[in-house]
């Protein structure tokens, strides 16, 4: 009987392929977003790679061999064919460069972002029973980055009266959650919800630095530490429509409720100094206020959108809006306002029923999409429009005939993304993003007993 050894020993192979991509990167990445001062930073693309091909389209979609992570409701479909113990692995990673650009000087920067985007299980766990009444459930857990922080922002003035100044802002963090997923369905609808914990860190510095020729001055430098977690809540459903022609019209909705995070707050001014290796030396501590507790408020978001496919062809669209005016760190607003982001995307899939397994790129899935939406940081009193266009594919790396008998399969999905954030009319940097992903989706059986070896 089949053996796990040989789908294993292939999987294991592609992990260290995507790790040694990644730590290679890590080690020519000179990440420096400004950006990601306001607000609580960067926000990292919340979707599988799958999804990210697409456009970003997740309110309505839903796949056996992947786990959407917008939509709770989804999960229901992960038995929803009958195959109890198929269950999937997801582990997706990304490196995005940067290309910052001023429209007020001829001054650009570009920076390189490896990221581990998600590390995720799901598993069915519909009993005999359920699938017997044409009811699914399925069970997800794992860990993503939600935002980063990282940025490191350099200006020099000559103040009235004053020698030079150079002022030297700096920060760093973000958001990860630790998430449980859960999702039902029954016949045509589907829901699902999302908890666990978030948890992150906002560090920010200000050091300020006369420059004088003939006389030496202490720099001072300011500084803040923030760190911050609390449960989150996600909810989601889905309904599928079958049309006369046997295709499927799936529509979606869901919302990641409101976050109240706990945080804790230290801030420090200080006089430094800086040793021949660059190092930081406390010369005078003037003032230190540690333990200040405090909120961090993430606001609410909620997506509506559809997909409609067959055998072939598969196209949707999403709206999603956040409502960043919600947003406060310590009771205190920032430069962000509401969003709202449109997304298309569509994917082919050549294969028919007859289609004979050697025919390998027939069996490869084929994607492509968009999206546009106001930025949810606002500078100069200016909108700022975000956009991107995206394309995929899912490349399987089991054989079919295996698929086909066993049910397993491993599928190495990739994306590139093209994008930007700002335009010439924006008073200060327009940002242009080029985005590679990649991920591994194993589908297998995982926890069945087996009769033979």
């Amino acid at each position: 009987m089949h053996s796990a050894k040989t789908t294993t020993n292939r999987f294991t192979r592609i992990l260290v392929i995507i790790s040694a991509v990644l730590i290679s990167s890590s080690a020519i990445a000179q990440e420096n977003s400004p950006y990601s001062r306001y607000g609580i930073g960067d926000v990292v693309p919340n979707q599988n790679v799958v999804n990210r091909g697409m456009g970003g389209i997740s309110a309505g979609y839903s796949d056996f061999q992947s786990i959407n992570f917008v939509n709770p409701a989804s999960l229901g479909n992960l038995s929803s064919l009958g195959y109890r113990s198929s269950t999937i692995f997801d582990l997706g990673g990304e490196i995005d460069i940067r290309n910052l650009k001023s429209n007020t000087s001829p001054a650009k920067s570009q920076s390189v972002n490896p990221i581990i985007s998600y590390i995720q299980l799901g598993v069915p766990i519909s009993s005999a029973k359920m699938l017997r009444k044409k009811q699914y459930w399925g069970l997800s857990f794992g860990l993503r980055p939600v935002t980063r922080i990282n940025y490191k922002v350099e200006t020099n003035s000559r103040p009235s009266g004053l020698d030079s100044l150079s002022t030297l802002y700096e920060g760093n963090g973000g958001i990860t959650q630790a998430n449980i997923s859960t999702g039902i369905k029954i016949k045509n609808f589907s829901f699902g919800l999302s908890t666990g914990y978030s948890f992150g860190f906002k560090d920010y510095s200000t050091k300020l630095a006369f420059i004088n020729d003939t006389t030496n001055y202490y720099s001072s430098n300011t500084a803040t530490q923030t760190r911050f977690g609390g449960v989150f809540l996600n909810a989601g459903i889905q309904y599928d429509i079958v049309t006369r022609n046997k295709s499927l019209l799936r529509l979606g909705a869901y919302t990641n409720l409101q976050q109240n995070l706990s945080a804790t707050r230290d801030h420090l001014n200080q006089l430094v100094a800086y040793d021949v290796s660059g190092a930081l030396i406390n010369i005078d501590t003037v003032s230190f206020t540690g333990g200040t507790g405090g909120k961090v408020k993430i606001p609410a978001t909620y997506g509506v959108g559809f997909t409609y496919s067959n055998q072939q062809f598969l196209f949707g669209a999403d709206v999603e809006m956040t409502q960043w005016q919600d947003y406060r760190f310590y009771g205190e607003k920032d430069l962000v306002q509401n969003s709202i982001m449109f997304k298309a995307g569509a994917q082919y899939y050549p294969a028919k029923d007859n289609t004979p397994p050697s025919k390998y790129w027939s069996f490869v899935k084929y994607r492509a999409g968009l999206y546009y939406g106001k930025d949810y940081i606002k500078l100069d009193n200016v909108n700022r429009p975000n956009y991107g266009l995206t394309v995929g594919a899912g490349l399987p790396l089991t054989s079919l005939q295996r698929f086909a008998y066993y049910r397993e399969v491993v599928l190495l999905n990739l994306g590139v993304e093209v994008g930007g954030r700002g335009n010439k009319q924006s008073q200060s940097l327009r940002e242009n993003m080029l985005r590679f992903s990649i991920g591994v989706s194993m589908n297998a059986k995982w926890f069945e007993k087996r009769k033979y070896d």
